[in-house]
């Protein structure tokens, strides 16, 4: 139980890979708080806070707290963090994992688009990250860990679709920033992206249809890096842009076989990567 009455603040965690680390996290023990907007169900997107909650209950023994939250709003951000550490006496592990994607060129970038992406991705991170730090600092081995890519400044990965690409480096540069910051305070920054496209809704709606679904890999993969990331010391593992394949490589994983979809396509590599 190597998660046992420790509190994790999930943002975006009714789906996808947020649920999916909810739910690894939950198996070894932790006590979850899935923080989204999703209360009633929606016809393209699978899951809400309270369809999530209980799974989640069914894959470990501790608490679960499901929180209605929109983290473009710093009073949903305030009563999350504090309906959290009311419920749970604390924060240990906040994933800000909550994203929104739109690949469009800059003409077709609606300003609506661009500040639903940059106030989740951006401002979101920014806001729950602060409002968290006070309970961090308290945590034993505390850990922020964003679902960002490598900060990489090939113009490929600008040109295409600027308004994204900005908005998710902005979450990368959270934790180029944080981990410096907190290093006084024994707080752990570091980002967590795929190798390859995962299978979500974000893929299946927006990207490339059953198409890309095909050629993606499941949530556990990055939810079993994630795993592995946050049970690192944190004052000795901080401002690290980690791969998955990389991390359970290291732990000796070398067989990713079981994570693929149909494992007779070719898979896609994510993007930033």
């Amino acid at each position: 139980m190597e998660f046992q009455n420790k509190n994790v603040l999930i943002t975006g965690g009714s789906r996808g890979i947020g649920k999916a680390i909810a739910l690894r996290l939950a198996a070894g023990g932790a006590n979850i708080a899935v923080a989204a907007k999703t209360v009633e169900p929606h016809p393209k997107l699978d899951g809400t806070i309270y369809s999530a909650a209980e799974e989640i209950k069914k894959a470990g023994a501790g608490k679960v707290l499901p929180l209605q939250a929109d983290i473009r709003y710093e009073e949903s951000i305030q009563q999350a963090v504090e309906a959290t550490v009311k419920e749970f006496g604390g924060i240990d592990i906040l994933i800000n994992n909550a994203s929104a994607i739109s690949l469009t060129p800059t003409e077709q970038t609606e300003a609506k688009r661009w500040d639903l992406m940059h106030g989740i991705n951006v401002r979101g991170t920014f806001l729950v990250s602060k409002a968290c730090i006070p309970h961090l600092k308290n945590a034993h081995n505390p850990h922020i860990l964003n679902l960002s890519p490598p900060l990489n400044m090939d113009p490929r990965w600008f040109a295409p679709h600027l308004a994204y690409t900005m908005s998710k480096y902005g979450m990368s540069m959270v934790v180029y920033g944080l981990a410096e910051e907190l290093k006084p305070h024994r707080i752990a920054a570091n980002a967590l992206w795929p190798k390859t496209t995962i299978a979500t809704a974000a893929v299946e709606n927006l990207l490339g249809g059953d198409f890309l679904i095909q050629r993606s890999r499941t949530p556990e993969i990055v939810a079993d890096a994630a795993w592995y990331i946050l049970q690192r010391p944190s004052h000795e593992c901080s401002g690290n842009f980690f791969i998955d394949e990389e991390v359970l490589a290291a732990e000796g994983v070398n067989d990713f076989s079981k994570y693929a979809v149909n494992p007779n396509h070719k898979l896609m590599n994510d993007l930033f990567v």
